[in-house]
């Protein structure tokens, strides 16, 4: 059973190694901490937290360093989460803020994560295959071009343009429109790719279908499967180099989970939340994983509706009270961008479909579609 003070000397060990990547002593820790004992007394504290396997000794005769098991208590029970300066607000702010689709914003999510903390950073992709299907609206761009939008009720919106080889005439776009509200408005991202499926094989089957609907369809089925699919954004790899002192063995494995992505996915999405929406897998609670000598922190972000995570990865010997704070904070500025965003791209997509906009205003909303 370890002691309140056993606590407290461990709380001092984590963050003594963490400062210095330096086996801690009992001598260094009275004379670093105000814990008002003698050496022989932390000494025997460190014994106590050794015989439960929270620290080791790296070497004979050395100091102790923490292990994965005393990480974990530190993170559950000692850690207090360090709020991030002005000046550490200020740079999420200026990496986060302006105007970009999801892609964007999630690219700039991780490279100011990485920045803050010096650490890999990651960011899930929200999952919206549960997501509804609320709009599906068709512009003519001109030259047998066609602009496919759709919108959620989750506020995600797709546009993309595609050839369909033939100009329409209002009657011929509103028979369309209505064609592919029945068959997907009102209908989940994942009933919606059923019914696509289907429906392509009913009218391949008859030789019968419109060539521009038919494509069209496609293009969608495309979108929805990008809807609902499970992907990462990450950055800072170069950083597992700088740190790779702190891994016993190769950096090769995270390197590895970085490249294939389908690890991390298990793992960011596996990873238990507490009541903050804070998670942290750490060293050898990863050995399935392939990771045991690292360590993940993440925290949960919402996309209107859609929830997933964004995190850090490194070594085990990590802050962990600074990059839980820096996730957290994160993660918070995340959501209500992605709030704001989604509001504005549905009223974007709303004056994007009106009749009225003349035909400079489509060939810019397509090139900058075409560039994205």
């Amino acid at each position: 059973m370890v002691s309140e003070r056993g606590l407290q000397v461990l709380r001092a060990i984590v963050q003594d190694y963490v400062d210095t990547r330096e086996p801690v002593g009992s001598k260094t820790i009275v004379e670093r901490h105000a814990f008002g004992v003698s050496a022989a007394t932390i000494r025997n504290d460190m014994a106590l937290l050794e015989d439960e396997e929270l620290i080791a000794a790296p070497h004979t005769s050395s100091g102790r360093v923490p292990t994965d098991k005393g990480y974990r208590v530190f993170v559950d029970h000692l850690a207090e989460l360090r709020p991030l300066s002005v000046a550490q607000r200020s740079a999420i702010s200026s990496f986060l803020d302006g105007p970009g689709d999801l892609d964007d914003t999630l690219v700039r999510t991780v490279r100011a994560l990485t920045q803050l903390t010096g650490q890999v950073a990651i960011v899930q992709y929200p999952s919206f295959a549960r997501a509804n299907v609320t709009h599906v609206e068709l512009v003519q761009l001109g030259g047998g071009r066609m602009l496919v939008i759709v919108v959620t009720d989750t506020g995600r919106v797709s546009q993309r343009m595609t050839w369909v080889g033939a100009e329409f005439d209002d009657a011929d776009l509103a028979r369309m429109r209505a064609a592919l509200a029945a068959l997907l408005v009102g209908r989940s991202v994942r009933d919606g790719l059923q019914r696509i499926a289907d429906h392509l094989a009913t009218v391949e089957a008859t030789a019968s279908t419109d060539a521009a609907t038919a494509a069209i369809v496609r293009v969608i089925a495309e979108e929805l499967e990008e809807f609902r699919q499970d992907r990462l954004v990450m950055a800072g790899t170069a950083n597992l180099a700088r740190s790779e002192a702190d891994f016993r063995g190769s950096i090769y494995p995270l390197l590895e989970a970085i490249e294939e992505q389908v690890t991390l996915l298990r793992l960011m999405s596996e990873m238990a939340s507490d009541e903050q929406g804070l998670a942290a897998s750490i060293g050898r609670e990863n050995e399935q994983f392939g990771l045991a000598e690292a360590s993940i922190v993440a925290s949960e972000y919402d996309a209107t509706g859609a929830r997933a995570r964004v995190g850090v990865m490194g070594p085990m010997r990590m802050d962990y009270a600074t990059n839980l704070g820096a996730v957290r904070a994160v993660a918070r500025y995340l959501t209500r961008l992605l709030d704001e965003d989604d509001a504005g791209r549905v009223r974007g997509v709303q004056d994007d479909a009106s009749p009225a906009q003349d035909e400079a205003g489509r060939s810019r909303g397509t090139q900058d579609e075409a560039a994205r």
